[in-house]
C-alpha cells in the first residue's frame, strides 16, 4: 500500500511567522506532528509520502504514486484543504481524512471518501481492519478518549528537518479549564492525559539521534494541565536528560496564568529548558473575563503574574481576543496600554470566533447571532456572529490596536522594557551554524538600512549589544518577529471587513 500524506498550506498570519523564517531560510515553523504520528500507527511495511504544502509544492506525479491520500488539518487551513481534495478527486485518489477541522466540520466535505475523526489512536485501527476486510465506512468516530501512554514516536525521517524551524512534540492531551470560546475541551476533554516520562524522554531522543539542535515546541493546549505529575515525575527526569545531553534544546509550551502561583514549577521548566510559555490571557477587562468563563484569570493583578513568570526566566507570548459582549468601547486603549506595560512583546491579538462544539458557539445559536462557520483565518477581519459593539467600531478598534502594538515605536519600547528585566536563568547550548551569520546580515539589510524601523532597530542593536550582550541573539530575534508582524498588520489594514 501507498500513503502519501498532505498537509495543507497556512495563510498568512501572525501565527505563520512566514516574514520572519526568511530571515533564517527556513520554510515553515513546524512539521506536522498529527501526520507524523499517524504514519507511525499505520502498518510498517506500507509505503509513506509526505508532503507538506507549506514547505514543498504538491506535484501531480505524488498524487498519481498515492493508492490513498492521508489529509489533516486544523480550521485555518481549510481552503488549502479544499484544493487538495478537489484535486485528489479530479485524479481518482481516495481520500482519507482526519484531525481538528475535518473532527469539527466534516461534513462541509463531500469530497472526502474516508473521515477518521476524533484521536486516531482509536479510530484508524478499525479503519484499517475494515480497510482490510474491504469493506471501509465513510465515518469513523468515537467519544471515548485515547491512551496517550500508547502512542508511537512520530516519523520524522519522511520530513526533512532542515526546512523547519523547531521541531515539536505532544506530553498532554485535554485542558482542566473550559473556557466558552475554546473547543480544546470538545476535542481532548478537560482531564489531562500525559504520556510516561520515559516514553517523552524517547522522543526527544529520536528528534536528537536525527541532529536537531534547535528549538521543540511541546504542543499541548496547557503543559501543565496535570501539575503534580510534572513535579515529582517529568520535569525531573526531563532536568537530568537535559543536562546529560548539554542543553541541547530550548523548549517552548503553553500554558495557563496559574503557573504564575507555583514558584517550583517555573524553576523546574527552566531547570529543565523551557525558556517560553504562551499564556491566553485574553482581556484585561474583568467582566469579559467572566463572561467567557476564564475564572483562571479573574481577580488577578495580571501584569504582576506575567512579571512573576518573566523574572523566573521564562518569556511570555500572549494571546488576548477583543469582541467579548461585555469589553467597553475603551477596550482598546486599555488592551495596548496592558500590553506595553506588561512588556509582552510578542502580543497576538484576534477577534473573537465562537468555533463549532464550543459553549459559545452553542449560545449564540440561542440567540440567534451566529452568522457562519469560523474560517479560522481572521486576516479578512471577520467574525462569525453579530457582536454587541457596533461592528464598524469593533473593527477600527481592532486595527488601532494592531497599528500601534505593532509599530515601531511601540513595539521597540516594549522589547526593550522586557530585555531591562529579563534574566534568564538557564543557559542553553548554542550551536553556531553558517545560517546565523546570514541572519545578521539579512536582518541588518532589511531592518538596519532598508527598513523604515532602522532607527529604532539600531538603537535597540547597539544597546542590546553593549548593555546586554547575553541577551543579544534573543533581541534580533524579536526584531525579526517585529518585521513579521508589522507585514502581516499591513496587509489587514488593506482588507474590507467581510
Amino acid at each position: 500500500m501507498k500513503i502519501l500524506f498532505v498537509y495543507p498550506k497556512y495563510p498568512d498570519t501572525f501565527w505563520s511567522f512566514k516574514y520572519a523564517l526568511k530571515f533564517v531560510s527556513k520554510k515553515a515553523s513546524f512539521p506536522p506532528l498529527g501526520l507524523l504520528t499517524v504514519a507511525a500507527l499505520l502498518p510498517g511495511y506500507w509505503e509513506k509520502k509526505i508532503v507538506d504544502i507549506n514547505v514543498k509544492t504538491l506535484k501531480d506525479r505524488y498524487l498519481q504514486w498515492a493508492d490513498y491520500v492521508f489529509i489533516s488539518a486544523m480550521s485555518i487551513q481549510a481552503e488549502s484543504a479544499r484544493e487538495v481534495i478537489s484535486r485528489c478527486n479530479a485524479m481518482g485518489v481516495k481520500v482519507v481524512a482526519g484531525g481538528p477541522l475535518f473532527t469539527a466540520d466534516h461534513e462541509h466535505f463531500p469530497g472526502v471518501d474516508y473521515f477518521v475523526l476524533n484521536e486516531a489512536e482509536l479510530t484508524l485501527p478499525v479503519f484499517l481492519e475494515d480497510l482490510e476486510k474491504g469493506q471501509p465506512k465513510h465515518v469513523y468516530t468515537t467519544d471515548q478518549w485515547a491512551d496517550i501512554r500508547k502512542t508511537p514516536i512520530p516519523l520524522w525521517e519522511l520530513v526533512d528537518m532542515k526546512k523547519y524551524a523547531s521541531m515539536n512534540i505532544q506530553y498532554s492531551r485535554g485542558c482542566p479549564f473550559d473556557c466558552d470560546f475554546c473547543n480544546i475541551t470538545t476535542l481532548y476533554g478537560r482531564s489531562p492525559r500525559t504520556k510516561d516520562k520515559e516514553q517523552l524522554i524517547a522522543e526527544l531522543e529520536s528528534i536528537y539521534s536525527l541532529g536537531w539542535r534547535e528549538g521543540v515546541f511541546f504542543v499541548d493546549d496547557n503543559f501543565i494541565g496535570n501539575k503534580m505529575k510534572l513535579k515529582k515525575e517529568v520535569l525531573p527526569a526531563l532536568v537530568e536528560w537535559t543536562r546529560k545531553k548539554k542543553n541541547p534544546f530550548p523548549f517552548n509550551t503553553e500554558a495557563s496564568l496559574n503557573l504564575s502561583d507555583d514558584p517550583e514549577l517555573m524553576q523546574l521548566m527552566v531547570q529543565a529548558g523551557f525558556d517560553t510559555v504562551f499564556i491566553g490571557i485574553e482581556t484585561p477587562n474583568e467582566q469579559s473575563l467572566i463572561e467567557c468563563n476564564k475564572f483562571q484569570n479573574k481577580d488577578r493583578d495580571l501584569i504582576a503574574c506575567i512579571k512573576r513568570i518573566q523574572q523566573s526566566g521564562l518569556q511570555v507570548q500572549g494571546g488576548f481576543i477583543v469582541g467579548f459582549d461585555n469589553d467597553p468601547v475603551s477596550i482598546f486603549e486599555m488592551l495596548i496600554k496592558f500590553i506595553q506595560d506588561s512588556a509582552v512583546v510578542t502580543a497576538m491579538v484576534g477577534l473573537l470566533n465562537a468555533p463549532r462544539g464550543t459553549k459559545l458557539y452553542q449560545r449564540l445559536i440561542k440567540e440567534g447571532r451566529l452568522l457562519k462557520d469560523i474560517t479560522g483565518d481572521q486576516m479578512d477581519l471577520s467574525i462569525n456572529f453579530v457582536p454587541k459593539m457596533n461592528y464598524e467600531m469593533l473593527m477600527n478598534g481592532y486595527r488601532k490596536i494592531l497599528n500601534t502594538i505593532y509599530s515601531p515605536h511601540h513595539y521597540y519600547e516594549r522589547l526593550r522594557l522586557f530585555l531591562k528585566e529579563y534574566n534568564p536563568l538557564q543557559k542553553t547550548a548554542f550551536h553556531f551554524r553558517f545560517g546565523h551569520l546570514k541572519t545578521l546580515l539579512k536582518s541588518i539589510l532589511y531592518l538596519g538600512i532598508i527598513g523604515k524601523e532602522r532607527v529604532y532597530f539600531w538603537r535597540l542593536f547597539c544597546w542590546s549589544l553593549f548593555r546586554r550582550p547575553r541577551l543579544f541573539r534573543l533581541a534580533l530575534t524579536f526584531m525579526i518577529y517585529g518585521f513579521h508582524f508589522r507585514k502581516v498588520a499591513h496587509r489587514i489594514n488593506e482588507k474590507t471587513p467581510a
